[in-house]
This record gives C-alpha cells, structure tokens and sequence, in this order.
C-alpha cells in the first residue's frame, strides 16, 4: 500500500510518496521557484529558426522558450467559440504534421501564439512548449487541438478499453481528442461526463482571457503540487493521505469532498510536535539522496555523478567478499545494483543520458540476467526509458525522460570553492603559485620591500609548517621578509599580495 506525506509550509510544499514505508518519489515546490510545466501562456515570437525548424518564444520567463516545428498551432480559429459544425480541416489533428508548411510561413517574428510548456527549464535551457494543448482531469486529458480518443495501456482488458471508448467518443465535443487516464478503469458514464464538461469549460475560459489578454501573459495556472499529486496519484492503492498543516489540512479536505468524496476518509491530519518528515525518515532520504556514494545492502556502493550531458553510475563490490566464486560474488552485487539504480533515477528525477558501469563478468548469461533484472525494474518507472543491451565491458547505456529539475540541482547549487568540478587546488599546489608571484613582481619591481601576503587558513598552516623551509629560502633569494597573515573570508584558492 502506498502512503502520501505532505509538508506544508508558507514558503514551499513537499510531498513524499512511500510505499511499503519506502520513498520512492519526491515533489518539491518552493513558491518563488513554482513550476511552470502544464501552465498555458500567450507568447510572443522572438525568433524563428528555418534551419532548425524552431522558434523561440517570450512568455515571460527568465529564458525565451523552445518550439519545434511540429508543436506549432497552426489554426487560430482553435481559439476562437465552439463550432460543432466546423470542417475538419480547421480543426487541429496529427493528420496535418505529416504535411506540414516550414516554420517561417507559420510563424512571424512578433506573432502572438498560445503554447503551453510541456518541459521546464533544466539547467541553462529554456522551458519547451508546444501549442497542442492538453489539460487534465481525475479520468481523462483533454486535447482541444487533437481529433482522436486514446486509452492508458496500464488498462489491459480489451472490453474495458472499447467501453470506455465508446463512452468517451460519444459524450466528446466534435474535433476534439481525449486520453483516457488508468483511473478511469471501472468508472461510469456520470463520472466520465463530469469530467469532460469540467475540461471543456476549461478550455472556454483559457480562450476568454487569450483574446483579453497582453503577451506575454499567463492565461492558466496548473495545480499546486499537492493537489496535482492527489489528482494525479490518488487511486485504491492509497491508504493514508497524511498533511502536517491545518489550512492545507482543509483544503485538501474540502478538494476531495467535491471532486474526489470516495476518498475523503484517506486524508489525515498530522498532530505530532516533530516535523512530519523527521516522523517518516524521509528527511534522512532526502540527505542521502545527495551523496555520490550510495551503499548496497550487501556491501556494494554504486558511485553517482552528474554532469550537464550525462550521468554515469559506477558499480563496486565495496566491502562485498562474498561465499562462492568470484564470478558470483560481482553476479550478485550487480543483481543488487541493478534495483538500486532504478530506484535512485527515480528518487533524485535523474533523466537524459545514463551509462551504467556493470563489474564486469564473463558468463554472458549472468550478463543477461543483469541486463534482464534492469529492463524489469525500469518497468515500473513511470518516466519512460529507452535501454540498450549490456556491452561486453559490462556498459549499460540508455535514456530516461527528463520532464522536470533532478533533486541534487533543486536543493543544491554548485560549490562555489570548486564550481562544480569537485576538485579544488592542492595546498602545495596553491602555495607554490604564490610563491611564483611573488618572484614575479620582484622580476617587475626590483626595489620592492618587505611583503604581507593573506591567505585562507589553511593554506596559511601549510606554509607555516610543511614550506616553512622553501618560505625561508624564498625569503633570502629576493632579500625581503614575508609575513603571512590568515584571512578567513578568503577563498581557499585567493592570495594577495601587499607590499609595506
């Protein structure tokens, strides 16, 4: 059974799905880093690219916006009333991105254009957009631009699947497409209608303010992330929906009185004195979430690190001797490495590339079994991945789709001693650049006096003691005294240098 905790508090949520007491996803959401993703903008057009099939588009955003040529609305009567009767062919579908027109004769520079972004902005990129809109509900997601009815493939019997088809085709606007979500399994033609009637004023009201509205401009809003976690996640698997603040307390309450009553008896209040995610261990999850060293149960560690292109997860049998051969100690430590590594791409959001570094083992079959045990865990990853066959270095390469800011880059910004390499200079490293400076400006200004040179300190002890030697016969070379003074404020790298 699953459990859904969340921390409230005025300047940020967090929300912890656990199961079987496990965290096995995170949400964060500070209020002035609020997501962006499933918002609805009227953009302008800042620059199209023919050469790249592109544009870039201002919704208001630090950074301009990313359109590829097929995510452009080509049809602006999409934003105009209802019109049961209109031709086919002024409505949008995927029938028209197989002919589709160049970009630069369906955009203009300074073209207004709604779009809704599909991918926030990871690192120095921009949001992604597209102007196929979809907006979602408890059961289904509507696509106001599409003209087709889709089916969640976690819903596997076929009847099912045809019934609900048959329910959604029927009660749908002309033109328009839905998907039909996995909770929608089991539902009723009431519940299913409901649904489509919400969506669809919706989607009235988000054309309304589009043509009263300047861009660029935000025309619709999702959901906080705890009430797109309880619309998204709340199904009969949930046994406890736990929240430690009393005004979102109601809220949550009153949500799920109206839109959701079967499971108003889920959702709890959480009364302790110690902070709800101290309560559940999630606190320490999240700790340890940022290390690079994560231990297996049996001794092993995998090693994780994270670069603008890739991530690449190394695998070690660690304290891990084993009881059998030597073959079967690296089979089993891999085995364990292959769950562990799953869990961990979905724990810290980690997506793009990810090369995996297996021990490598010489049986293929074991190397099989490996490669086996990882394509069944990523199974049960929502995020969709793709996978290639283990090499015979025991290299693991695949993708996994990135929608969202991974958990180190959300929490954490880069060091600013080392900037993110996570090397800094060595003492010795340091003190005998200092030591070329100085000689340096002896070279520039022969009648230089006696020197002070700050220093952090650290590297101050280092001269002090272990070049105390060098120090003294520096000292004789250019006929001056240094002194050396520590200075706590400056960077473990930083010297400088005054001449009295």
């Amino acid at each position: 059974m699953k459990e859904i905790i969340i921390n409230h508090a005025p300047h940020e949520t967090r929300v912890s799905v656990l199961e079987g007491g496990q965290v096995t996803e995170l949400y964060h959401e500070r209020d002035k880093e609020r997501g962006v993703v499933g918002n609805i903008y009227k953009g302008r057009v800042v620059k199209v690219l023919p050469g790249m099939e592109s544009a870039f588009v201002d919704i208001g955003l630090e950074k301009a916006s990313f359109l590829y040529v097929d995510d452009v609305l080509s049809d602006s009567s999409l934003l105009e009333d209802f019109d049961e009767d209109m031709p086919d062919h002024r409505r949008g579908g995927g029938q028209r991105r197989e002919k589709r027109a160049p970009i630069n004769q369906l955009l203009k520079e300074g073209q207004e254009i709604l779009v809704q972004v599909s991918k926030g902005p990871i690192g120095t990129k921009g949001a992604r957009i597209t102007g196929h809109v979809s907006l979602p509900g408890r059961n289904l997601v509507f696509m106001p631009t599409m003209e087709n009815v889709g089916v969640s493939r976690q819903i596997t019997e076929e009847s099912e699947r045809q019934r609900l088809k048959s329910i959604v085709n029927r009660l749908k606007p002309h033109h328009t497409g839905f998907i039909i979500r996995t909770v929608a399994e089991g539902r009723q033609e009431d519940e299913l209608r409901s649904d489509i009637n919400y969506l669809v004023s919706l989607w009235d009201t988000i054309r309304k303010r589009y043509n009263e509205s300047e861009a660029p401009a935000v025309v619709y809003r999702d959901l906080s992330i705890t009430y797109r976690v309880i619309r998204d996640m709340l199904n009969p698997d949930v046994s406890r929906l736990v929240v430690d603040n009393d005004e979102e307390y109601k809220g949550v309450r009153h949500f799920l009185k109206n839109y959701l009553p079967r499971y108003a008896s889920v959702v709890e209040p959480f009364t302790r004195r110690e902070p709800i995610f101290d309560h559940y261990g999630i606190e320490e999850v999240i700790d340890r979430a940022l290390a690079q060293k994560v231990w297996l149960r049996s001794g092993g560690y995998l090693v994780i690190n994270q670069t603008e292109a890739l991530t690449a997860i190394d695998v070690n049998t660690g304290r891990f001797v084993g009881k059998g051969s030597h073959e079967e100690t690296i089979f089993k430590t891999n085995l364990e490495a292959a769950q562990e590594v799953v869990y961990q791409l979905k724990l810290r959001n980690i997506g793009g590339i990810i090369i995996i570094d297996f021990i490598d083992m010489e049986a293929q079959t074991n190397r099989q079994k490996v490669y086996q045990a990882l394509k069944d865990e990523l199974k049960k990853d929502k995020a969709r991945s793709k996978i290639l066959q283990i090499s015979e270095i025991g290299l693991v390469e695949m993708t996994r789709k990135r929608d969202r800011e991974n958990l180190a880059r959300l929490i954490s910004q880069p060091c600013p001693y080392c900037d993110g390499t996570g090397r800094v200079k060595s003492l010795t490293t340091i003190s005998f650049e200092l030591f070329r400076e100085i000689e340096r400006q002896r070279g520039a200004s022969p009648k230089m006096g006696d020197l002070t040179v700050n220093v952090h300190p650290d590297v101050a002890e280092h001269l002090l003691v272990d070049e105390a030697e060098h120090l003294e016969k520096l000292q004789k070379v250019i006929g001056k005294k240094i002194s050396i003074r520590s200075m706590e404020s400056l960077h473990i790298e930083q010297y400088e240098i005054f001449e009295f």
